[in-house]
């Protein structure tokens, strides 16, 4: 069999094959393939179009190929007869994407082939078509697409979390931060997000669709960080078995986010600032400069001027960083921000640990309120996380559910009817009239009796107890 544009097989070499060994080969492919005789009729149907289509070859033989319906066929979806089809007339399909009908009505994407057989005369014997079951590969091209949908979401930049003035600001400077491809610096205290405002500047720029690579600069000593900067050449020190990229080479057409910029050497100091004033790096062990096409972000919780005061830091290098710096507030001054921060720490632990944890009581969000944050908003969703320990599974977070840290700090205390703030010093260590005088301006109200002592309602009855105190208030 032979012709130009179908399927030959080379007769010289035909009694090398046996029927037996083609019979073996045909059911031993991965691949779907099927056979039909010019008149679209199914020939020969081997295990793994079985398994692709959910027909066995008993149900499939003999009839017509339209059984599978597939979804594209030279532009258009398969004809019921092959004098419809265009298979005759252009002798090939090459590797197209389409799905076909399983037996039990759903569709299965597929990568199809197909050629026309024609005999030692040219004349057209039928057609053989290979199926190639593309479920797991379109899965993966889900997740993966999920991923970056979920990325995008994590980095937009409503998803920073705020609404006071201080924050407002921050949302504007990541806005031209995004609009421009300037190096950029971002300031602030541990915890207060950094990385987060990083994220949202490259997903919100134009080198969105590049990558993002992500190296924490305090993480790593000065040769391993030069080697995960810039990579290294085959042999350039021991363990270097081979050429390896750095992340400046990563993320050629993208971001690089330097964290912890004031944690680097001074050797690094010099490498980096060429790479700002160049856009080119050198592995390490070689001297060819290969250039990067790459946007760097920076961050550190450290007062960088200060460091270039008192020589540690190379002021060339700082104000190459500083083109346009952002300052991210400490969580101490946008106080206004903590309950909406609180409600979406309450909605993810919610959502991760399938309870159903409904807000806060005014108590606990007074003592949120009034606590100094030093581990800004990672220590509130960190003491969230811990509320949802010991909170019940339908209830309300009380104070006695935060850590011990925050149930200790000072608090403020609503007073008045215009909802005005004052603050209360902590108490006294407690004696029988001191605990008669709390009662009483509680209301007997154990619980806010013990917010306001700082101690536990249990402590709070123990003492009741020893001192001979009834639970509930004398009658007048």
């Amino acid at each position: 069999m032979k012709g130009p544009g179908s399927m030959g097989i080379n007769t010289s070499n035909r009694t090398s094959i046996t029927p037996e060994f083609a019979v073996m080969l045909f059911d031993a492919m991965a691949e779907g393939v099927f056979a039909l005789d010019k008149n679209g009729r199914i020939l020969s149907w081997n295990p793994a179009m079985e398994k692709i289509s959910g027909y066995p070859a008993g149900e499939a033989l003999g009839q017509n190929c339209s059984l599978l319906k597939f979804t594209e066929c030279f532009g258009k979806t398969c004809p019921a007869g092959m004098s419809e089809c265009g298979i005759f007339k252009h002798g090939r399909v090459n590797s197209k994407e389409c799905r076909l009908r399983h037996k039990d009505g759903r569709h299965v994407p597929v990568m199809k082939s197909a050629r026309v057989v024609t005999d030692d005369t040219g004349e057209v014997i039928g057609v053989v078509e290979t199926v190639s079951d593309l479920t797991e590969l379109q899965e993966a091209r889900q997740q993966l697409a999920e991923a970056g949908r979920k990325l995008g979401e994590i980095h937009r930049l409503d998803n920073i979390i705020g609404k006071s003035n201080a924050m407002n600001r921050v949302f504007a400077a990541v806005e031209a931060a995004a609009a421009s491809d300037a190096t950029v610096l971002i300031q602030g205290e541990s915890g207060t997000g950094k990385e987060l405002v990083a994220g949202a500047i490259h997903h919100n720029s134009a080198r969105s669709q590049g990558p993002m690579i992500t190296v924490n600069c305090s993480a790593l000593s000065e040769s391993l960080l030069e080697s995960e900067l810039f990579g290294h050449a085959r042999g350039s020190f021991t363990g270097a078995h081979r050429d390896r990229k750095g992340r400046f080479e990563e993320a050629d057409g993208g971001t690089v986010f330097l964290d912890e910029i004031g944690e680097i050497s001074p050797f690094i100091q010099v490498k980096l600032l060429r790479v700002l004033q160049e856009r080119t790096v050198e592995r390490v062990g070689e001297s060819q400069k290969r250039f990067v096409d790459i946007r760097i972000l920076t961050a550190t919780n450290k007062n960088l001027l200060a460091l270039v005061n008192s020589g540690e830091f190379r002021q060339d290098l700082y104000y190459r960083l500083k083109v346009f710096p952002v300052q991210v507030p400490p969580l101490k001054d946008r106080r206004e921000d903590i309950p909406l921060l609180v409600e979406h720490f309450i909605t993810m632990e919610n959502r991760k640990t399938a309870k159903n944890i409904a807000g806060v009581t005014a108590n606990t969000m007074r003592l949120l309120m009034d606590y100094n944050w030093p581990g800004n908003v990672r220590e509130l969703e960190n003491a969230i996380e811990h509320a949802f320990v010991l909170c019940s599974e339908n209830g309300t977070i009380s104070p006695f559910d935060l850590p011990v840290e925050i149930r200790k700090a000072d608090y403020y205390a609503g007073h008045g009817d215009a909802g005005l703030l004052s603050v209360v010093s902590p108490p006294r260590p407690l004696t029988r009239h001191s605990l008669l005088e709390l009662l009483a301006a509680c209301n007997w109200n154990k619980a806010e009796v013990a917010r306001r002592a700082g101690v536990s309602r249990t402590a709070i009855w123990k003492q009741m107890k020893k001192w001979n105190i009834p639970l509930q208030p004398p009658e007048k």
